[in-house]
């Protein structure tokens, strides 16, 4: 054989190889820790829920998955650090409607954009929130409370609210509804809790996670819920529709896994296989409904879906409630 044939075939065989252990690595995906960052502190339903499933993904790949908090900014701290990773599953992002259906309406200059710098890999579960009011006032249903509110002399009504989302969502309802409340900020949810159990504000939208002593005490009532259909965490509790009969009204704090853009499909694939699996099991299931959130697993096509449908509607509620971006 001549050398120039025989170079010929020896870099086909080299190539063959190559390609042959460039499939292997990718079939063995994960062979190395997986990182998810979170754009939130320790201890917060965020946190709760990415321990849980890093735990479970863990076992299930015998890979560790390490979570990463960097909170600040509504999530965006942690959102530009994904969107800056390689784009080879090993960098994810765990995060809310905070980062992907909220930030893009209220911030501006936001340093990524939500849809094209993130491959959706799959969704993970849903806090509800509730409208929700101080015990002592005379209401037991939505529109009891909304003809109590309208009835109240000017400039008496107030609402408390601890982070964006929430804001969003009450004063869509305040101007929706004609209540004439004023909005009062806080620096967390807690902190605007204790002021409407102590007749500061009279109502407030709350996340059944971080509410429920308060509810389960009679402290705070809760009238309905912003989520499209009832949750299973209160199955007797209306939704805004039902209660108010007001159309199309799905505003909750859903989480779900991304990626950077342009993660390989084989590699989103079986990482959105591997979460579902996970998501399937009941002993995971009990505890994330325990850490107060509702298991709403779902694979990379409908989580796609669901991020685009939530950031329109979003984008809806911050245009009625007069939230201009700063």
């Amino acid at each position: 054989m001549k050398l120039k044939q025989l170079s010929a075939v020896l870099a086909s065989g080299l190539a063959l190889i190559a390609g042959v252990q460039t499939a292997h690595a990718q079939g063995a995906f994960p062979n190395k820790p997986v990182r998810i960052i979170i754009g939130f502190g320790p201890g917060s339903g965020t946190d709760i829920l990415a321990r849980l499933v890093a735990d479970e993904l863990r076992v299930a790949t015998g890979q560790p998955f390490l979570v990463d908090n960097r909170p600040g900014a509504g999530s965006a701290i942690a959102a530009v650090a994904v969107a800056k990773a390689p784009p080879d599953g090993y960098t994810l992002f765990l995060t809310s409607n905070s980062s992907h259906s909220v930030n893009p309406h209220i911030v501006k200059n936001l340093p990524y954009n939500a849809i094209t710098d993130f491959t959706p890999i799959a969704g993970l579960a849903t806090f509800p929130f509730t409208l929700s009011i101080n015990g002592d006032i005379p209401a037991r249903t939505a529109q009891e409370f909304v003809t109590w509110a309208r009835a109240q002399p000017a400039g008496k009504l107030n609402y408390a609210y601890g982070t964006p989302a929430v804001l969003i969502i009450a004063e869509s309802l305040n101007r929706t509804l004609k209540l004439g409340a004023t909005g009062i900020p806080y620096k967390s949810s807690p902190d605007a809790q204790r002021d409407v159990i102590g007749g500061q504000a009279q109502f407030l939208i709350a996340d059944l996670a971080s509410a429920r002593a308060h509810l389960q005490s009679g402290r705070l009532r809760a009238l309905a819920a912003t989520t499209g259909k009832r949750t299973a965490l209160a199955p007797d509790l209306p939704t805004i529709e039902e209660a108010l009969g007001l159309r199309d009204f799905d505003l909750s704090a859903w989480t779900g896994m991304f990626g950077p853009a342009s993660v390989p499909k084989d590699v989103v694939d079986k990482l959105s296989g591997t979460v579902m699996q996970v998501m399937a099991k009941q002993e995971l299931r009990d505890k994330i409904t325990a850490a107060g959130a509702e298991p709403t697993p779902s694979d990379a096509v409908a989580f796609t879906a669901l991020v685009k449908r939530q950031l329109d509607m979003w984008g809806r509620k911050v245009a009625e409630a007069g939230v201009k971006p700063e």
